[in-house]
């Protein structure tokens, strides 16, 4: 049998996928998080299987729970501080974060865990101040972070994984100071790959 034979046979969903098709894929899983219709960590599982996606039928499956047409954005919702003062404050699980937030640790400690969040606009902020005391912050793969806090004899940290999250991904920008503390960012890898070490 021919090539083209073997073309005529096939079913549309088993058709080797394009670039183009892929690129597509990917901006309806992004605007489909921005909408809260995908948390974080559902984004990063789809954009990874988009990317190494070989049929049409395998890049449909990605979309098959979502709405044909998407772009609305959300906007005033979601939680918008955290603070722990002498004490201790964690988010993680199902929850929506607000476009613009603030996170403080004076001598106690946050965990922020993106994971499961749901996100309201392409670019979220987050405003860390930590003082004595330190921040823990949990990103899942697919999204980019941007770091610009400055540390006072404190730290701060970036561990991402080496691959770049495509064109277009959304951002979690990442402002702030850290006095005399500490800030962590780590990707799920990263911190499983700590979780182990200190277990």
């Amino acid at each position: 049998m021919s090539g083209e034979q073997e073309m005529a046979r096939l079913q549309p969903g088993e058709i080797r996928a394009s670039d183009t098709e892929r690129r597509r894929v990917m901006a309806s899983l992004q605007s489909a998080c921005i909408e809260g219709r995908l948390n974080l960590d559902e984004y990063g599982g789809r954009i990874e299987a988009a990317l190494v996606a070989r049929t049409r039928a395998q890049l449909d499956a990605l979309l098959i729970d979502l709405p044909a047409e998407t772009g609305t954005r959300v906007r005033g919702l979601g939680v918008s501080n955290t603070v722990a003062v002498l004490g201790s404050a964690q988010r993680s699980g199902f929850w929506r974060l607000a476009e613009r937030s603030r996170v403080v640790s004076v001598l106690g400690s946050c965990k922020i865990d993106l994971r499961s969040a749901r996100i309201s606009a392409a670019i979220t902020t987050l405003h860390m101040v930590s003082v004595l005391g330190s921040i823990d912050v949990i990103v899942p793969a697919g999204v980019e972070v941007e770091l610009e806090v400055h540390a006072v004899v404190g730290s701060r940290d970036l561990h991402m994984g080496t691959s770049a999250p495509p064109a277009g991904a959304p951002v979690i920008r990442i402002t702030g100071m850290v006095v005399l503390g500490s800030l962590n960012v780590r990707d799920a890898a990263a911190y499983q790959a700590h979780i182990d070490t200190y277990s």
